[in-house]
């Protein structure tokens, strides 16, 4: 059927959106023309219509994780993921449909309500999307080929370049793709049988795909379906947005095994690993992680690594991480005693310890998966890691690990390291190369033709699971010969005639193809330098729909080095607002980073360098008087709060029209009137904890509803129920966690009050003997940064104290001394930022968990943007940061909206339309 039509799709062509949106994580680049945000599928075909009537191409752009330079176009580029998150579970989580923008992670969230799991397991999970993983069939570390994207597929909607859409599911879907496009039914007829009749090509294909195996199109699909249909939606699968849009797709899900087991095997030798592999898979094991002799030496150095393995003389030894998955207790414990018989037998000294206790089982895999972090994060500044996956039959992985350190030392990459997977005979290598120096460029292209003779002659694949790209196109005749590729070419024809979708990807007829468009990587700041662009933090920023992400941020400076002197100034110019003034500055990036770059941090010293002396005088001043200021502030509140909102809002946008809109906020009709003062200093010899009450409960009265002494008094409460003694310092009024000086760079007012607090604390604690206890998530976590600003031995004892949120106060501490009169009905909590920082999200939980049996979590919960005061200066991202979380949350009504943090809730309530308080209020009000 044909696409329907809706209106073209709007495109920008400002330099900081098109370099923005070019940088993925393979180390290519080319800057497109113009970038596109499709709204709908209809968007979607229009833009490859008009593509071929103005004589241009079309790359599709999602996640941007791809290893290989599969998402990047110096045309059109075309954003298929803001609009197009949406996940559907069906059938009580046994099959999930989904479109193309959802990342992995996000769907498992979903299934992970009903037990079960997406088959497809990259790495990349918390970036990388659906659209992505279908394009390159990506798998991971337990799928292998059984539970890939080709084999879990059950159905998708695909768009053709001509706009004919297909819905594989409908049982005349092969009639209507006869109808609508019949040259291309009766060309995959006709391929279909020419594979068939080739013996050659049947068996070559089986053995190929014996492995995993994503170099070129997935031609398995003419020997494994029979309909044109079923055919065209197979080889849709890795076929890299060259033959058309998959706009939806549903899986067949694996449900959750819960019970696990994992151990780290130390062999003298890789043979001795990888000759127990077929023994290891056949006795249970899901997964065997393979690593070199230069992989230990790398993992010994982490603290998650034993004392046995850190005091390990590495020669020519390997590891090989092995875990066991099952459905109960008896059944893993039977699987790990078949594993121990296979590892008993082995010729190593002392068998490895299963273990199924989760943090031990953690540090082990930390162990595999922080090899990238490691290597990656070492590399000299300016140049470029090349991660890569071969695969080869197991029986000759021994030798291909080999011949590869040979390679490697001839080239000189002695940084070089082997892991991968290794049941699956798919090994994933790391070498670095500076594009500046024309050495590398050439060391480069000697090394790939040497890698690439030594896999094929083992009769390998050049791509298991990262997809051909523009890395191997060159080489897809090589591995298949030329009748395969020629079945290629001709697929490629028959789907995009025209030529408009991803050219030079998967496939090309230029041999050069894998040595034109590196990616420089310019020294910038030694804080960021060590940026691989893999694209981890994009999901979790609040502005990734507004302006920059993370990875942005970084690769826009990287550019401006790079561009025309007119072009960098442009980029500078416009970087102000886009990358620092709209940073949340929440940190959400450092937890998702793998190298640990805290792009927000990094914003807060672009702010911290454009303040004027005056203002840095103001503001140091402002941290000493703290207390009056705040006692100001809640006055002129309430002032706000009697005048009518429309005048406030108006003052407010006229001001804002003529001075920075980073300084004065827009005043709505939602902003609150001012609270209660915080309690005053108040101590005994029998106190159980210090209580620091946030300024900003007092600065703000408590959300209509809630308990009426807000979070502090509410808290104050429980603890006295309890039976429990708060100690209050001296001096609390003017005492402030210090965000508020650290979020807009000012630093040295962050010291000052630092210095206050410590002085004021460390007394409070009788020298850090009682723990300090803050009752707004963020200042708890403010407070923890405390120590950052201090030097010498303040700085010393600060490590000393004990810091927790008033929610893991009460959830360890009072919940089981505390009854409630009744059941508070649903719930939804808006976990803050702060408490994903405190990793407490469960603490609010369990407070919640106290007076309800419905709590629900969104999962599109993500920072709200309001950070402080962030929200009023710029309210367009805190509409755009919550707009997913609200959209999940107004699906239904719930009886409390709860947080941890009184402007969180502020931010919450506006985005959308119902009040959000503590969730320590709430106890309050069904305390017995």
């Amino acid at each position: 059927m044909s696409s329907a039509t809706t209106e073209k799709a709007v495109g920008t062509t400002r330099l900081i959106d098109r370099v923005g949106m070019a940088h993925d994580a393979s180390h290519y680049l080319l800057i497109p023309e113009v970038v596109i945000t499709a709204t709908d599928t209809a968007q979607v075909a229009n833009t490859m219509a008009q593509a071929y009537r103005e004589n241009r191409t079309v790359t599709f752009r999602s996640g941007g994780t791809s290893l290989s330079g599969q998402s990047l176009s110096d045309s059109i580029l075309l954003d298929v993921r803001k609009n197009f998150r949406k996940v559907e579970v069906l059938d009580g989580g046994a099959r999930v449909r989904c479109q193309p923008g959802a990342t992995i992670r996000n769907v498992n969230a979903h299934l992970a309500r009903y037990g079960y799991k997406l088959g497809p397991d990259p790495a990349s999970e918390i970036a990388c999307t659906i659209g992505g993983v279908v394009a390159d069939n990506s798998s991971g570390m337990a799928c292998g080929t059984q539970f890939n994207t080709y084999n879990t597929l059950e159905s998708m909607v695909l768009v053709l370049p001509s706009g004919t859409v297909i819905d594989t599911a409908q049982p005349d879907a092969d009639a209507k793709l006869h109808r609508a496009e019949p040259a291309l039914w009766e060309g995959l007829s006709e391929l279909r049988d020419r594979v068939r009749k080739n013996p050659e090509s049947v068996a070559k294909i089986t053995q190929q795909y014996a492995m995993k195996n994503t170099m070129g199109y997935g031609i398995n699909s003419f020997t494994d379906h029979d309909e044109p249909v079923h055919i065209l939606e197979h080889l849709m699968i890795g076929s890299e947005g060259t033959l058309g849009f998959v706009a939806e797709v549903t899986f067949r899900t694996l449900p959750v095994q819960k019970h696990a087991a994992t151990a780290l095997l130390i062999v003298p030798e890789l043979s001795v690993a990888t000759d127990a592999l077929e023994d290891l898979v056949r006795n249970g094991a899901l997964c065997l992680e393979l690593m070199d002799a230069a992989s230990l030496r790398v993992v010994q150095k982490y603290p998650e690594a034993s004392p046995e393995l850190a005091a390990l003389d590495v020669k020519k030894d390997a590891g090989l991480l092995i875990e066991a998955v099952a459905d109960d207790e008896k059944e893993l414990d039977d699987r790990m005693d078949a594993l121990n018989s296979v590892l008993g037998g082995l010729p190593i000294a002392n068998p490895p310890r299963f273990t199924k206790n989760i943090p031990e089982r953690n540090n082990l895999w930390q162990l595999r998966k922080g090899l990238y972090t490691s290597v990656a994060g070492a590399r000299p500044a300016g140049t470029t890691n090349l991660l890569e996956d071969i695969a080869v039959p197991v029986g000759s992985l021994t030798a291909t690990s080999a011949e590869l350190q040979d390679i490697f030392a001839k080239h000189g990459y002695d940084d070089a390291v082997i892991f991968g997977h290794a049941k699956d005979g798919n090994i994933h290598f790391m070498v670095t190369s500076d594009w500046r120096n024309p050495v590398d460029v050439e060391k480069y292209r000697d090394f790939t033709e040497d890698m690439v003779n030594a896999v094929l002659r083992h009769e390998g694949t050049l791509k298991a699971e990262h997809g051909t790209g523009r890395v191997m196109a060159p080489f897809v005749e090589r591995q298949w010969g030329a009748e395969l590729y020629d079945v290629m070419k001709t697929v490629r024809r028959l789907g995009d005639p025209h030529g408009v979708l991803n050219p030079g990807t998967l496939l090309t007829d230029d041999p050069e193809g894998h040595m034109h468009h590196f990616k420089m990587m310019p020294p910038v700041d030694d804080f960021v330098d060590r940026c691989v662009e893999c694209g981890y933090c994009e999901p979790t920023c609040p502005s990734a729909d507004l302006t920059q992400t993370p990875r942005r941020r970084i690769a826009l400076l990287r550019s401006a080095e790079e561009l025309p002197p007119e072009q960098a100034k442009e980029l500078r110019k416009d970087y102000a607002y886009e990358a620092v003034d709209t940073c949340a500055a929440d940190s959400l990036c450092l937890l998702a980073c793998p190298l640990r770059i805290d792009t927000g941090v990094f914003m807060k010293t672009f702010r911290a360098a454009r303040h004027m002396a005056i203002s840095k005088t103001a503001m140091n001043a402002a941290a000493k008087e703290w207390g009056p200021i705040v006692t100001f502030l809640r006055g002129a509140l309430n002032v706000v709060d009697v005048v009518p909102s429309p005048i406030m809002t108006g003052v407010t946008v006229a001001a804002r029209a003529v001075l920075p809109k980073d300084v004065i906020p827009k005043v709505g009709n939602d902003l609150p009137g001012g609270g209660p003062k915080r309690p005053e200093p108040e101590s005994t010899s029998q106190d159980d904890f210090v209580f620091f009450p946030s300024c900003m409960g007092s600065l703000f009265e408590p959300a209509k509803g809630g308990y009426k002494d807000g979070a502090a008094g509410a808290f104050e409460k429980l603890v006295a129920a309890a039976g429990q003694r708060a100690r209050i310092p001296e001096n609390i009024s003017g005492l402030c966690c210090g965000t508020v000086w650290v979020s807009k760079g000012f630093t040295k007012g962050a010291d000052t009050m630092a210095e206050r607090v410590y002085d004021s604390v460390w007394k409070a604690t009788d020298n850090g003997r009682l723990p300090v206890v803050c009752d707004a998530a963020s200042c708890t976590h403010g407070l923890h940064t405390t120590g950052q600003h201090l030097t010498g031995q303040k700085a010393e004892n600060w490590k000393k104290v004990e810091i927790l949120d008033t929610t893991t106060w009460v959830a360890r501490n009072l919940l089981g001394k505390l009854k409630f009169s009744q059941n508070a009905g649903s719930v939804v909590i808006h976990p803050t930022c702060s408490m994903r920082h405190l990793d407490i999200v469960k603490d609010v939980e369990a407070c919640a968990l106290a007076v309800s049996d419905d709590v629900t979590v969104p999962v599109d919960a993500g920072c709200c943007a309001f950070a402080g005061d962030r929200g009023l200066l710029h309210p367009e991202l805190t509409a755009s940061a919550t707009k997913r979380e609200t959209a999940e949350v107004t699906q239904r009504t719930y009886d409390e909206y709860v947080s941890g943090n009184r402007t969180c809730e502020m931010g919450m309530t506006r985005a959308t339309g119902h009040t959000y308080h503590h969730v320590l209020e709430m106890l309050a009000q069904h305390l017995v």
